[in-house]
């Protein structure tokens, strides 16, 4: 994906009324993201990293400032711009083939090439033989590898993933990782991942933005050279989580702050 899928980001600001007063959320965030890319960003709790994911995928029209893909000013949600949270939120009723299939209710595709295409997105996320197994039968893992079918069916210019990972146990969250590079490198579309989880952002991106609250804004910028697949062992790597801990204000270099 070329320079030309660039999501540009120009002086983003949102705030909510609560109880009558006005509470800043997001403030002058401006941000350039190459396409073909892999985000991270990461920061505490209330700093509105889920808050600009929702206005770059179109949840929320009401914010300042200009957010444009491709130079064009994005408007509303798009099939353009896919979105993973971190409740997986598939139809109970209906087999995991249907929910991936979902996405593509608005496609002009004909109902031979939707099928394709969830065919081939159930296989590439490893999920080939549980087309017909509905949400109740699958394991966390399983169901957050068919939500992320459903963001791809669409093949989106821009992939958003809010905590996708979080709620799973620390063996599959480490696998889904492995799965999410895989696809990443497969696909080459621009993903976007907001995480707590400093570590995951390190091992996944190849820039991880960090975030400050009150009012969400960027406090740093990481570039992230190191080759994948990444040793989380290796110095280099804990050299980099490090300095990202420390951007975050959650670690001073030598002991972790008190809570």
């Amino acid at each position: 994906m070329s320079r030309s899928e660039t999501l540009s980001l120009r002086n983003i600001g949102k705030t909510y009324q609560i109880d009558g007063q006005d509470l800043c959320v997001l403030d002058e965030i401006s941000l350039d993201i190459a396409g073909g890319s892999f985000i991270g960003i990461v920061g505490p709790s209330g700093c509105g990293k889920s808050t600009l994911l929702r206005l770059i995928v179109g949840l929320d029209s009401q914010y300042d400032g200009v957010i444009s893909l491709g130079g064009e000013t994005v408007v509303g949600t798009s099939l353009d711009r896919g979105i993973v949270f971190q409740d997986h939120r598939l139809l109970p009723w209906m087999t995991l083939e249907q929910n991936v299939g979902l996405a593509l209710l608005n496609s002009t595709l004909g109902q031979s090439e939707r099928k394709e295409r969830v065919a081939d997105l159930i296989n590439l996320v490893g999920l080939r033989g549980f087309e017909t197994v509905f949400p109740h039968q699958l394991s966390g893992g399983m169901a957050q590898r068919a939500a992320i079918a459903r963001g791809l069916v669409t093949k989106p210019r821009v992939l958003l993933l809010d905590e996708p990972l979080g709620a799973l146990d620390a063996l599959t969250r480490v696998r889904l990782q492995d799965e999410l590079l895989h696809i990443w490198e497969i696909e080459r579309i621009t993903m976007i991942l907001v995480t707590h989880d400093v570590e995951e952002a390190v091992y996944l991106g190849d820039r991880v933005i960090v975030m400050h609250p009150a009012p969400g804004r960027i406090a740093d910028d990481f570039s992230i050279d190191l080759p994948y697949p990444r040793d989380r062992a290796s110095q280099e790597f804990t050299n980099i989580r490090q300095r990202v801990l420390i951007a975050m204000g959650a670690y001073d270099g030598s002991r972790r702050r008190a809570a």
